[in-house]
């Protein structure tokens, strides 16, 4: 038989199963069987339909090794009876084989549910956890648990620190083994100590610690009975001393010229000082920057060739410090660079040849000019960028001047939010109004018709009033002389320039001193209220609304004469230079607050010292 009529006898088996099959199928839905044996009947018939579709295994026989000789392959798709090679022989039975396929295992399985019911919640109180048991021994009490806690944390504590000391013992050791120490010379121990970096370093190390030192707090303060009245409150007294600053190494033997306050930082105030006539090594003038939370030495110090006889900060540049000498030169310090000056101006006649005593910062932030004037009667006006030579120059003289033409200027100062227009106080006692420019009508220089008569000795001291408030009072101005007055003036405007020589008089001319008064300064925050300072060293505060016979507090600083006033940005510190070297800052409490009806009680004051005639202009003959 060949093997086609093989084949179509094995496809006509097959036809006939699966008629077969139909029929049963069709005879099933008309007769359903139960659920189980008609599953069990699909299954029986998909075995048999998948054990005729696959040919049939023979079990193995053991037989003898024999090298099996490889049959050629042919790729799935010609697999056919036509394309069979005629040499081709078929292994096992006599049948055409077919591609096979492949077949899943089905396998069945039975899933058990566990109904578990759920968990039992139960609730007591704490009667019930709390309830005395059948236990013969009582339970133990609050503070043994509490002690036998306490003992067990420190044995676990204790175990701790012995365990980190064994562990820090054997790192030391193992440091110590792999490490040498390296013992310093003396020769490079003294090289290290002399070297700038470590001086800098212990200097800089050494402030930091003294001003926490220095702190001035009370920690022993009872806030309970702080509310009782102190004993120098009963008594009146309304000053208060806060600190004095002082240095063996710089302030002794020199005497203070001036003293001002930063405008940035309120806790620093610049001093100036002479030459010391014992140490002829020593610069001759010294400028010293006092904290007010370092007391035993300067926060810095600077050098100049010459006396510094007047200082301040520079409202613009809060690092620069500005001095003027007894030789004329303008210098300025930084307190970024050191001792030495930053910028100077040269020695020559371009600009000051006298003592300069006194300056003033005058414009903007964006437009600003240094005033300074000396005692030759030369007023110049710089840019702190470049000393080199001044930008103006402006030559003060008078036709009717006793012995020269040229007036001495001792102290000046310029209103409020004026640039141009300011007045000078001059050693024979005169007080003249001048202008930088020429405006109005008006030359620039000294104004030769007005003349401020009243002082009978050197002015020594010159303060515009502030603008503060809601009243203009800026018009006034304080002066003080070696005649042991004070006296309070108008300014003339200068809208209206006089065409006559005229002679103006103070407003009122305060004599509660028996001494050189060397300083007055008015009080930024308080319109009616000032203070001066004398040669007997008395600290004088005024107040025109409270009383203009006799200040409302005269505190004695000291036994030497006071040169300089210069109250801080808030006007509640005053600093005050004395002539023993020594830098007294008082506080005044309350006095710098002012009432509100102030500036109402200021221009009855001023009212009424006009109207009593102690304001008179009077024609020149």
């Amino acid at each position: 038989m060949s093997m086609s009529e093989v084949r179509k006898q094995e496809l006509a088996k097959k036809r006939e199963k699966l008629l077969q099959l139909r029929k049963a199928r069709e005879e099933r839905k008309i007769t359903p069987a139960p659920a189980e044996s008609t599953e069990k009947s699909k299954k029986d018939e998909l075995d048999a339909l998948l054990a005729d579709l696959l040919p049939k295994q023979e079990p193995k026989t053991e037989a003898p090794e024999k090298p099996v000789e490889k049959e050629p392959t042919l790729p799935p798709d010609s697999i056919r009876i036509d394309n069979l090679p005629p040499n081709f022989i078929p292994s096992g039975p006599a049948t055409p084989t077919v591609p096979t396929r492949f077949v899943p295992d089905f396998t069945t399985f039975e899933a058990v549910i566990l109904d578990i019911p759920p968990k039992e919640i139960v609730h007591y109180n704490k009667e019930v956890q709390t309830a005395a048991t059948s236990f013969e021994e009582p339970p133990p009490s609050e503070e043994e648990i509490r002690e036998k806690v306490r003992l067990e944390f420190e044995e676990q504590l204790k175990a701790k620190e012995a365990a980190a000391a064994e562990l820090r013992a054997k790192q030391e050791a193992e440091k110590k083994k792999e490490l040498k120490l390296l013992e310093l010379s003396d020769a490079e121990r003294q090289n290290i100590i002399k070297s700038p970096e470590f001086e800098e370093f212990i200097a800089h190390s050494s402030l930091m610690v003294e001003r926490v030192l220095c702190e001035n707090y009370d920690f022993m303060k009872d806030y309970v009975f702080d509310g009782a009245t102190s004993s120098d409150e009963k008594d009146g007294v309304r000053v208060k001393h806060s600190c004095s600053f002082y240095d063996d190494r710089w302030s002794k033997n020199r005497f203070v010229t001036d003293v001002n306050w930063s405008h940035k930082n309120p806790e620093l105030c610049v001093a100036s000082y002479n030459k010391n006539p014992y140490n002829m090594n020593d610069p001759d003038g010294v400028v010293l920057i006092w904290n007010l939370r370092l007391i035993q030495r300067p926060e810095f110090v600077f050098h100049s060739q010459s006396d510094v006889l007047t200082t301040m900060f520079s409202e613009f540049h809060p690092s620069y410090i500005i001095g003027g000498t007894y030789s004329g030169q303008i210098l300025v310090w930084d307190m970024r660079a050191k001792c030495l000056p930053v910028l100077k101006t040269p020695l020559s006649t371009a600009g000051h040849t006298h003592p300069v005593y006194s300056m003033q910062m005058v414009g903007t932030q964006n437009a600003h000019n240094l005033i300074t004037a000396s005692t030759d009667g030369m007023v110049c006006s710089w840019q702190l960028e470049t000393l080199l030579q001044p930008t103006e120059t402006l030559e003060l003289v008078h036709s009717g001047h006793n012995k020269t033409d040229e007036v001495s200027v001792t102290s000046f100062g310029f209103p409020e939010n004026e640039t141009s227009t300011f007045w000078v106080g001059t050693e024979e006692g005169n007080i003249y109004q001048a202008n930088r420019f020429g405006h109005a009508g008006g030359k620039a220089g000294i104004n030769q018709y007005d003349t401020y008569k009243g002082h009978w000795g050197p002015v020594t001291g010159f303060h515009f009033h502030p603008l503060v408030g809601p009243v203009d009072f800026s018009d006034l101005f304080l002066t003080s002389s070696v005649d042991w007055t004070v006296k309070l003036w108008k300014s003339k405007s200068i809208s209206k320039p006089s065409a006559t020589a005229q002679t103006i008089s103070p407003l009122y001319s305060f004599e509660g001193t028996d001494d050189y008064v060397y300083d007055v300064k008015w009080s930024p925050t308080n319109p009616a209220l000032f203070g001066s300072v004398d040669g007997k060293g008395n600290f004088a505060v005024w107040n025109l609304n409270d009383d203009t016979e006799i200040p409302v507090v005269n505190t004695q600083v000291g036994n030497r004469a006071l040169n300089k006033l210069q109250w801080d940005k808030e006007g509640r510190r005053a600093a005050i230079g004395s002539s023993d070297g020594r830098v007294h800052i008082y506080d005044v409490g309350e006095l710098c607050n002012p009432r509100e009806d102030e500036w109402v009680k200021m221009q009855k004051t001023l009212s009424e010292m006009n109207d009593s005639g102690e304001s008179v202009v009077k024609t020149a003959k």
